[in-house]
């Protein structure tokens, strides 16, 4: 799955270009981010046409602008053509002028749509701005620290949001324990933060495998940035962002010809 969230976004944009006429005024931001940890490659519809196969865990787009309004997906196991069967079936309305995360998350026996508002405004000089994500469905409320320093995020539980948070640009040794405990269940050393630069944070994988991502998400120089998953090695916490898949994607949305669709933020999980 990992062009999974950089095609879910150009389905979107595609939808509300075709959806125009009823759309709000102004655009939106959008990006995806795929964080359920036992999801297999899965298949994405938009309003019934198939525009991705076999997608993996875990990657983030980048975010596109598209028509503020309404956008609906589909998401059904790899192979699978009966949309009756979907994992997740939703819904989002997007306002102009604002920018969103919708993160896939939960074991997939809950799979479920996590939607964030973003604020992407620049940090003041010589610093940089992180929030922080738990997308680890067994794993209980932590805490995020600087190694030998503060508490930077405080009792975030699963699908909970730690606030954008400044903080001197530099390189960091964080650690993540249980909330209001001082057991470290996961070091995370060498993390670098650039001046003028958005962050987000991501708890995901189960307790057993919990992983740190962290996801570049602006830029004050030039905007939103992000490449292909990397691989994480010591000191250095893998980066996401969309793949190069944007312009095949577009010819497939633009030849279904999708309509926008759907009025209200829902999940649906149907029964196979």
């Amino acid at each position: 799955m990992r062009r999974f969230t950089s095609i879910m976004v150009a389905i979107m944009l595609a939808v509300g270009i075709f959806g125009a006429a009823s759309a709000q005024s102004g655009n939106a931001r959008l990006r995806v981010v795929h964080a359920s940890p036992d999801a297999p490659a899965v298949d994405v519809y938009a309003n019934g046409n198939k525009v991705l196969s076999d997608v993996p865990f875990f990657t983030a787009s980048d975010y596109l602008s598209v028509p503020a309004g309404s956008y609906l997906l589909q998401v059904v196991p790899a192979g699978e053509t009966d949309l009756t069967k979907s994992v997740i079936s939703a819904t989002a309305d997007l306002a102009g002028g604002m920018d969103y995360t919708v993160a896939a998350v939960n074991a997939v026996a809950s799979i479920e749509p996590l939607v964030l508002v973003d604020n992407n405004a620049a940090p003041a000089a010589g610093k940089a701005h992180v929030r922080f994500v738990h997308a680890s469905p067994d794993a209980p409320a932590v805490d995020i620290r600087v190694k030998g320093g503060p508490v930077l995020f405080s009792n975030v539980a699963f699908k909970g949001t730690g606030d954008y948070t400044p903080v001197d640009a530099g390189t960091y040794d964080l650690e993540v324990t249980p909330a209001g405990q001082d057991t470290v269940v996961k070091e995370i050393p060498g993390v670098k933060l650039d001046a003028g630069t958005v962050y987000t944070a991501w708890a995901t994988d189960m307790l057993a495998n919990l992983t740190p991502q962290i996801t570049v998400d602006a830029k004050s120089s030039g905007g939103s940035t992000g490449g292909d998953t990397a691989g994480s090695t010591p000191g250095n916490l893998p980066t996401t962002g969309a793949g190069d898949s944007l312009p095949a994607v577009w010819l497939a949305v633009l030849a279904a010809g999708i309509l926008a669709a759907g009025v209200a933020l829902r999940r649906r999980t149907v029964r196979s």
